[in-house]
């Protein structure tokens, strides 16, 4: 490999590791935030930058670093009963031509409670910028935009009880699919080494199949599926609960799952915990890895109209066996434990000693001497673009849920794929931009300029395993959905226009297409749980009277589907729309899945590889316009 290919090949890793050092920086501001560590989440910060706030503006390190105390107040997460959380998730990162710069929206949802009565609920947007000062990664600016606030008591509104404005967003469809732009000019001279690169996109792709790992360990828990959690863990691994004590080995592991309760889950029961906000950081060598994010808890058993809150760090440490990750030693620390009727004005129960679980760096990444498997110039690109593929693929993902939330379809529709087909919910899928931009506007009306009610869609927590060739992908993501109005009781909907409701989106697929990564399929399982008024929550659920089915989609009948559900049997059984009789919470719908078990290769009961509609129309596979078929179990980059 000559110099010039060598620097040329060296620029391209250090624009995938920023965007990664972005999104790091990011989430480690709200891990800090989650204990009140305001001089360490100040020095996140450039020199010069600056906080905008709704309409104030904070410039500076100490004027942030006093701010961010003072509008915390008492409910700082620094003492146990007081609770900080914002979960910061839905990364839309875009890279500056030069590498110097970035811009990134991200979701934002805050619980805070001062232990003494006071508790709310905040949530918003943030459009941020970023900016490599001193050899790191830093916030520029960090731009938040409130969409919606309340006391606890109340549930929360529009912020002011107004309509909500469109915010800008800092992408077009096309910049969506491409996070790092073609660069400009000639490389830098870099003085790598071929092995130093080898090393360092080794490092890459193994903080994609770690992350893939324990967001799976995630929805493994949702269902209680603790054989398949099992599976994860060396047979000698480790699970410490704060204040529950430390499960050893596999018969361990088992017994400190089902805590929450047995294998699997009943009617009315909900474990849902969803992980926000995770870091990776592959150690030197490339064979153990830690990471770290926040785990919110929504439990409940609606047979009995129980609820309960629970907000938690969750930490890991993995390695890596035959060339396959596990983990080796979980940590779950509680920091507060809420029953949903009184919620945690009060402190709620927690058995948090005070104990900070340790925080990741998010430093430049660099090299990992001996994970390096090979030197070879088309294989080192070959294997630097699946993991600039997972952001790609993660960038195309956070843009649908932002066009969705904004009723944006001309644009939602542009970051599919020329004949990429998406489901409508309910009635079918639409193949084609065209088709697709004309099934939403013929269901929701035109793009408003305000909105009285918004749907927030989160496609979180991904599971995303690339192709060999890097150029498809196969996308497991979460739906979390909050939901704000300005006057939630009067808005008339089957689905409260307030409160927490879940989906799943497990069979996505996305493809490189002239350039830029474009949504191939979308499908949409709802909802898993769904909140029916904020008084009771999701525990407060109650069957639909007997012979009262759901109302159709009305697309029915004024923009039929190409492919309706009802058309694609097993795989839509039970869910609006499909086969069979209809399933709704409090009762449990089947939770699909694309992959198998990541270790042993365990098949779960619901397992559909391959695009939804694929069966019964072949013609929608990837496979069938010049794409591979992602890998779907146990991998070593890229060969099952």
């Amino acid at each position: 490999m000559g110099r010039t290919e060598l620097d040329a090949l060296a620029r391209d890793v250090a624009r995938v590791e920023s965007v990664r050092a972005v999104k790091d920086v990011q989430r480690v501001y709200a891990h800090l935030g989650q204990f009140g560590r305001w001089d360490e989440m100040a020095a996140l910060f450039a020199e010069g930058g600056e906080v905008r706030w709704g309409g104030e503006t904070v410039t500076g390190r100490a004027a942030i670093r006093g701010w961010l105390a003072a509008r915390a107040g008492a409910t700082d997460g620094r003492t146990p009963g007081t609770l900080h959380t914002e979960l910061i998730d839905e990364p839309l990162v875009n890279l500056s031509a030069d590498g110097r710069t970035a811009r990134a929206r991200w979701m934002s949802m805050r619980f805070l409670g001062d232990g003494q009565g006071t508790a709310r609920i905040e949530g918003g947007l943030y459009e941020n910028s970023y900016v490599v000062e001193g050899g790191r990664w830093r916030i520029a600016r960090l731009h938040y935009h409130p969409q919606f606030e309340g006391d606890y008591r109340d549930g929360w509104t529009n912020v002011g009880g107004q309509d909500l404005p469109v915010v800008g967003k800092h992408f077009t469809p096309d910049e969506a699919g491409r996070p790092i732009p073609p660069p400009v000019g000639d490389p830098p001279a870099s003085g790598a080494t071929a092995a130093e690169l080898a090393e360092r996109i080794a490092r890459l792709n193994d903080e994609d199949a770690v992350r893939n790992l324990q967001h799976a360990y995630g929805y493994y828990v949702d269902r209680r599926m603790w054989t398949d959690v099992v599976d994860l863990f060396v047979p000698d691994g480790v699970v410490t609960i704060a204040g529950g004590g430390e499960h050893i080995g596999r018969a361990g592991v088992r017994r400190a799952m089902e805590r929450m309760g047995p294998e699997g889950l009943g009617y009315g029961q909900l474990n849902e915990r969803p992980i926000f906000d995770v870091v990776v950081e592959v150690l030197p060598g490339g064979r153990e890895a830690r990471c770290r994010g926040i785990e919110l808890g929504l439990l409940g058993d609606a047979t009995r109209g129980e609820g309960w809150w629970e907000f938690s760090v969750i930490c890991a440490r993995l390695v890596k066996d035959g060339g396959l990750w596990r983990i080796k030693e979980l940590s779950l620390t509680p920091l507060l434990r809420a029953d949903y009727a009184e919620g945690w004005g009060a402190g709620g129960t927690t058995a948090w000693d005070g104990e900070v679980p340790e925080f990741l760096d998010p430093a430049p990444r660099g090299c990992s001497p001996g994970a390096a498997t090979g030197v070879d110039p088309a294989d080192l690109r070959r294997r630097l673009g699946r993991s600039a593929a997972y952001d790609g693929v993660e960038n195309v993902s956070s843009a649908y849920g932002y066009y969705l939330d904004d009723f944006e379809w001309t644009e939602m529709a542009a970051i599919f794929a020329t004949r990429g087909h998406k489901q409508s919910p309910f009635a079918g899928y639409y193949v084609g931009r065209d088709r697709i931009a004309g099934a939403a506007g013929a269901n929701w009306g035109p793009t408003p300029q305000r909105r009285g009610a918004i749907s927030f869609h989160w496609r979180i927590q991904p599971v995303i395993h690339v192709s060999h060739d890097g150029r498809s992908a196969n996308l497991r993501t979460r739906l979390f959905q909050p939901r704000t109005s300005k006057d939630p009781a009067g808005t008339p909907t089957r689905f409260y226009m307030g409160g927490l409701h879940s989906g799943m989106y497990p069979n996505d697929q996305a493809v490189l297409e002239d350039g830029r990564w474009r949504l191939w399929s979308l499908t949409i399982d709802e909802h898993y749980f769904s909140t029916p008024d904020w008084e009771s929550g999701w525990a407060g659920a109650k069957p639909r009277p007997e012979g009262e089915p759901p109302p159709p989609s009305r697309l029915l009948t004024v923009y039929p589907p190409d492919i309706p559900l009802t058309a694609l049997g097993r795989r839509m059984e039970g869910f609006r729309g499909g086969t069979g009789t209809t399933v709704e919470w409090p009762d449990i719908l089947p939770m699909w899945f694309h992959y198998r078990n990541p270790v042993s290769g365990r098949t779960p009961e619901h397992f559909w590889p391959d695009c939804v509609p694929c069966e019964q129309a072949p013609e929608t596979r990837m496979t069938a316009h010049g794409y591979q078929r992602p890998p779907t179990g146990p991998e070593i980059d890229g060969v099952e």
